[in-house]
């Protein structure tokens, strides 16, 4: 019994020690995570905004606030004809440890998550290589045409289903799924670590309040990106609009008005054909738009001061 106990234990010490201290998803060295992340949040995917840039798909990462949403973003490979292999969780001794993501001739295991975008869970089929340049599947991702022309439609990769899933992690309770051949073939190949872009990315997410769990409660405000530095690069055009923080243009203001009223309608209707009241669960729903709306407004008015100083340089 005792020689079993510390099998496990020194499982569970391999598993914590092969999560650097400062990771693709932070996780304390030495401290086991008993409570998985959250399902992965159904969001759309932006536009790839120019030639040559792969979709890495959103994830939860985790920090000292506990888990916190990475949006998916299209990101610059380090080299040309690498594919990004996604991060994932796996569920093992009692505990969840993060699998970090990494660039490689082929896409190795992922977990078996079914990340979306051409990730389905095993493999990728968003798009391939053809020399120096990639073209995109627009069967299952979206290009802006208008710049991107390199593409190709193959919808047989498309898998129907009836049931979405939306697990986020491996092992029991989540996807049960193992290594194909190919994949333990990938993940023995000349690998390349997260490119400096997608760590700042991922570090810009754990100081944004409103990718924390705790607080969005697995509703990320912000679930995509067109790129890295899409934020700042919207602040830096504001700025040189003459529209400051504290501040919405009209636009802004009447898509936030256009969508307020939306929703009083929608809880009118509800009240009407209710007796004047609403079910919790078109409560629960009202709550989620209007916080959706906050987040929108917080966003258009409230931009990080060091966004407003970088748009003066």
């Amino acid at each position: 019994m005792r020689t079993h106990l510390r099998a496990r234990h020194l499982l569970l010490l391999a598993l914590l020690f092969a999560i650097p201290a400062v990771s693709f998803a932070q996780v304390s060295v030495g401290v086991a995570i008993h409570i998985g992340p959250p399902a992965i949040p159904v969001y759309t995917q932006p536009p790839c905004p120019e030639e040559g840039l792969l979709w890495t798909p959103g994830y939860w990462a985790y920090g000292p606030a506990g888990y916190y949403w990475v949006p998916g973003v299209w990101v610059a490979p380090p080299q040309a004809g690498v594919l990004w292999t996604p991060g994932y969780w796996g569920f093992v001794g009692g505990a969840y440890g993060w699998h970090a993501g990494y660039w490689g001739p082929h896409v190795g295991f992922y977990g078996g998550i079914n990340y979306g975008f051409g990730y389905g869970g095993v493999g990728f089929y968003g798009g391939r290589w053809e020399g120096e340049h990639f073209r995109y599947n627009t069967a299952v991702v979206v290009v802006n045409r208008t710049v991107v022309h390199n593409v190709y439609e193959d919808r047989t990769v498309i898998r129907n289903t009836t049931v979405v899933n939306r697990a986020s992690f491996n092992g029991e309770g989540g996807v049960r799924a193992r290594p194909t051949n190919d994949e333990r073939v990938a993940m023995h190949e000349q690998h390349f670590q997260p490119t400096s872009t997608q760590y700042s990315h991922q570090r810009s997410a754990s100081q944004d309040h409103g990718q924390w769990a705790s607080e969005n409660h697995g509703n990320p405000h912000n679930m995509a990106m067109g790129s890295v530095n899409e934020r700042q690069n919207r602040q830096q055009q504001r700025i040189a609009n003459g529209v400051r923080s504290g501040q919405m243009t009209p636009h802004e203001t009447a898509h936030v008005e256009h969508q307020e009223a939306g929703i009083h309608h929608e809880v009118h209707n509800d009240r009407a054909a209710n007796g004047g009241t609403l079910t919790p669960q078109e409560h629960h729903q009202v709550e989620h738009q209007q916080n959706h709306v906050s987040h929108e407004i917080h966003d258009d008015k409230h931009n990080d001061q060091h966004d407003e100083r970088d748009g003066h340089h």
